[in-house]
């Protein structure tokens, strides 16, 4: 593995386990057994280290969501794989990367909500024609405005102020938001494919 791969993956590790703000380039360079002014020849500052993370990191999950679209049989099904994936991701994430990105690294905050508001609503949208035209999700909603709703819920996973850390699970707040939303979308029809993708039994 180069140098500059090894430098992003330790500065992942340590984002992702201890928030942002409290990891410092000292941190990372004792971690990987070299000094600071080798990692500031390949990135400039910390800024530049967690823009290019969170570049990688959406283009990543541009990937994932490409490939699950492709392999998923239906629109039902292909919610329940992204947000599984998700929670694998957040799973081995401290809640408060989000909250030091938003505040510290404002340029890296706005690609993150780039990706959201370009590429997640587009995905959205198709989703929602897809199970539409086959008779999964309710034929009079709004697209645009379901769409825009739903990343709105995403946004809200992340909120520590609406959903704090010490009282809820960022794991357990997708799953209430995603069981919200699909059963509001769905036909009776698509009722059935959520039951039988979360193994319940209808009685």
């Amino acid at each position: 593995m180069e140098l500059r791969e090894r430098i992003l993956k330790e500065a992942d590790d340590q984002f992702c386990k201890f928030g942002i703000k409290r990891i410092t380039m000292d941190d990372i360079a004792r971690e990987l057994g070299i000094s600071k002014k080798t990692i500031y020849l390949h990135f400039k500052d910390k800024n530049e280290l967690v823009h290019v993370l969170i570049q990688e990191m959406l283009e990543m999950n541009m990937k994932m969501m490409d490939a699950n679209a492709a392999k998923t049989t239906n629109a039902v099904e292909e919610v329940f794989v992204v947000v599984t994936h998700l929670q694998e991701m957040l799973s081995k994430t401290n809640p408060m990367i989000f909250y030091d990105l938003h505040k510290y690294h404002p340029q890296s905050w706005s690609l993150f909500k780039e990706f959201r508001f370009s590429y997640m609503k587009d995905c959205l949208l198709r989703n929602i024609e897809s199970g539409k035209k086959d008779g999964y999700y309710r034929s009079e909603i709004n697209d645009e405005m379901i769409a825009l709703m739903r990343l709105e819920q995403v946004d809200m996973i992340f909120n520590q102020v609406v959903f704090p850390g010490n009282k809820f699970s960022m794991l357990e707040v997708m799953k209430e938001l995603t069981d919200h939303y699909l059963y509001g979308l769905c036909t009776l029809k698509g009722h059935k494919l959520i039951n039988k993708y979360k193994h319940i039994t209808e009685e």
